[in-house]
């Protein structure tokens, strides 16, 4: 390790290994790290090897030393936000998606502690004054403020109370610091500020004060203590506030839940935990591998990144990885605690009327044509955006939609999937690496895509046999050698192709037989008047695309381009290239990822809002006109097959593997996650999405 110290400022030289295989060699463990960093207590802390005469300095230095080996230098050196290092103590997997990957959602808990910041920011606030003044009038003209003592029952300040017993106190609010040694940064709710009573010539006396929605651990003998996330937030402000010149001995933690103020002195073995936390942080942060999850721990329960992290879930795809058509409690392994929701609340919006305009005002989207208002839509209530032809919207409106990360997609009229607009929130380039290196491996391509077709043809073999009027017996022998046998022993992806092509030639050739409109040529039953009654029946004989040539071909080309949208979303939320494939090679302009990952939901979801839409006669044949060869939907038509679509999208269907109930939308997203741990190394194999 190499470093050296100028200026008030610790600088770094760093490098790391790029697997934890690697770091192993090189002499250190991040995993051991971690769990030896995250399991100290400060009640309890081993015998302090550092020297008792060390300054602060050396105390660093030798937190750096125990984190890496001889040779090897501390890996990351960016100031660390202390809200990060508070989530680090609660879950280093936490702390790797919010801070290295930038992933953050909100819930209830997250919402309640928002709304309690914003309360203290809004209260009146006096200047800090600067450190060695006795004053509460600093060099940048901040005013004193004289103690007086203000009730306030419903928001219950902590630095409102017990103001008589202090001589002469500033309270300043939102105050942003940071400390060189350390390498981090905190905002600070609240710091009272008072001078000395005992002399008044001294420099001034600082306490951070912290709020917390919730309420205090009880220690052994029943007394309010804090927990050890509080401690390494309220610590750190401690030690920030005295590498800036204050004099700081305590803090206080303000719980809301039981209005009691917790106090935290600082120790010699609190300071020495919270550099070697600081240390294993950095070494987590610099790791290409995210942390392992925590196990059946209450803390994923009320956990925000729960339907990110899916800590069960992983966990039971590393202990045992199944083949698709096992549960988990054929696994030999207790299933998952569902910890997501079935479904996502937020809806899609689709706008295909020609001239509709798309702006925004304050928190709400509002659609309008010729000036006149048709809809105004919340937009905490939309999960994505979709655009059909000659719909505009304003810069702001995208522009807000890009903040709140709800994608926009672009399509033709007639169904074509242009692209997408989004914003740029995830930082997680070390998922996109692996994406990368796995697509320039042959060997991992074809082990992808192998699965990929083998979860397709399955799922083509199940339609069959569910919705077939009589499936021949010998077809669905073949469709399961060619998911079985035949895609396992392909050497080549042209090969694993030719497979995939065969398969589809089988159940493509069988999907009439699933179609029940129960109208015949001549009926005059499926057409817009005399002449076109026979033109538009519903009839299919092979997939023929670019253009369709019949409305089945329509309606399936529809909802594969819809697929292939929702795909793309999937994938840009997880973090991965949409345009980076394994089965089907890039080309410029072609979503190949997502196409790769719609392969197992064609049957399942497009395939099957086609059938619906024609067999409950959603759609007729009024709802087509044709161009020439081509065969496309009138808007009426599109409008109500978007409305089958998203029913099947919303519909529920118990997860093969995990064994609960989700949401084909929230299949997706958990395939495309589950695929970028396999492209990480987390996972052993990729499972696809298989239903009996």
């Amino acid at each position: 390790m190499s470093f050296k110290q100028g200026s008030g400022r610790l600088a770094f030289k760093t490098r790391l290994s790029n697997s934890r295989m690697e770091s192993k060699k090189a002499g250190w463990d991040l995993d051991r790290a971690i769990e030896e960093t995250t399991s100290l207590s400060v009640d309890a802390k081993p015998t302090p090897t550092v020297r008792p005469d060390s300054d602060f300095a050396s105390l660093v230095t030798h937190a750096m030393v125990e984190g890496a080996s001889t040779g090897s230098e501390p890996p990351f050196t960016d100031p660390i936000p202390s809200r990060m290092l508070n989530e680090y103590v609660y879950c280093p997997r936490l702390f790797y998606y919010e801070f290295v990957d930038g992933v953050f959602r909100h819930n209830a808990d997250t919402r309640k502690g928002e709304a309690a910041h914003t309360r203290v920011d809004r209260k009146k606030s006096g200047a800090l004054p600067e450190a060695g003044t006795k004053d509460g009038e600093d060099r940048k003209g901040g005013a004193r403020k004289k103690n007086k003592k203000r009730a306030d029952a419903e928001e219950g300040d902590p630095a409102e109370e017990q103001e008589d017993a202090l001589p002469e106190t500033i309270h300043s609010r939102s105050v942003s610091l940071g400390s060189d040694a350390l390498g981090v940064t905190a905002k600070l709710d609240l710091v009272e500020v008072r001078a000395r009573e005992d002399d008044l010539f001294s420099a001034v006396q600082v306490c951070p004060v912290e709020y917390k929605v919730g309420s205090p651990r009880e220690d052994d003998d029943g007394l309010p203590t804090l927990w050890d996330t509080d401690k390494m937030q309220l610590g750190l402000q401690i030690l920030i506030l005295r590498e800036n010149g204050y004099e700081c001995d305590e803090g206080i933690l303000y719980y809301r839940g039981t209005r009691q103020r917790v106090r935290l002195p600082m120790t010699r073995d609190l300071e020495e935990w919270i550099v070697e936390t600081i240390g294993a942080a950095r070494l987590c942060a610099a790791s290409p591998a995210i942390p392992a999850p925590l196990e059946d721990s209450p803390k994923c329960v009320r956990c925000s990144l729960a339907p990110v992290c899916l800590p069960d879930e992983t966990r039971l795809l590393v202990e045992g990885a199944p083949d698709g058509a096992k549960e988990a409690s054929e696994l030999g392994t207790d299933q998952p605690r569902r910890l997501i929701a079935s479904a996502d609340e937020k809806r899609v919006v689709y706008l295909s009327t020609p001239g509709l305009q798309v702006g925004s005002r304050g928190d709400v989207l509002r659609v309008t044509k010729k000036g006149d208002t048709v809809e105004e839509i919340p937009i905490h209530d939309v999960l994505h955006l979709g655009l059909f032809g000659n719909v505009g919207v304003t810069t702001p409106a995208i522009r807000e939609l890009c903040r709140r990360e709800i994608p926009v997609s672009w399509f033709s009229t007639g169904g074509w999937y242009y692209g997408q607009t989004h914003g740029h929130g995830l930082t997680n380039v070390t998922t996109r690496i692996a994406q990368f290196a796995a697509a320039a491996d042959e060997r991992t391509c074809l082990r992808l895509a192998q699965s990929f077709v083998r979860g397709k043809i399955r799922n083509q073999r199940t339609m069959l046999r569910r919705n077939h009027v009589e499936p021949e017996e010998a077809v669905l022998k073949r469709l399961a050698r060619a998911a079985g046998e035949d895609a396992e022993r392909a050497a080549s992806l042209a090969e694993l192709l030719g497979i995939e092509g065969a398969a589809a030639q089988l159940y493509f050739g069988r999907f009439s037989g699933m179609l029940k409109s129960g109208e015949e040529p001549g009926s005059g039953k499926e057409g817009g008047g005399e002449g076109e009654a026979d033109e538009f029946f519903f009839h299919f004989d092979k997939r023929n695309r670019r253009p369709p040539r019949d409305p089945v071909n329509a309606l399936l080309s529809f909802a594969y381009s819809l697929l292939a949208k929702d795909c793309t979303v999937a994938a840009a939320a997880v973090g991965l290239d949409p345009y980076v494939g394994f089965f089907h090679q890039p080309r410029h302009g072609r979503p190949a990822l997502a196409l790769d990952v719609m392969e197992e939901f064609r049957p399942l979801v497009a395939d099957s809002a086609v059938l619906q839409a024609v067999n409950n006669r959603v759609v007729t044949g009024e709802d087509f006109v044709r161009a020439g060869t081509a065969v496309n939907l009138t808007p009426a038509g599109r409008k109500r097959f978007l409305q089958v679509w998203e029913r099947r999208m919303r519909q529920t269907v118990t997860h093969p593997v995990f064994g609960y109930k989700v949401s084909y939308r929230r299949a997706l997203e958990l395939q495309v996650r589950m695929l970028a741990r396999v492209l990480t190394g987390e996972i052993a194999e990729y499972v696809p999405f298989l239903t009996r």
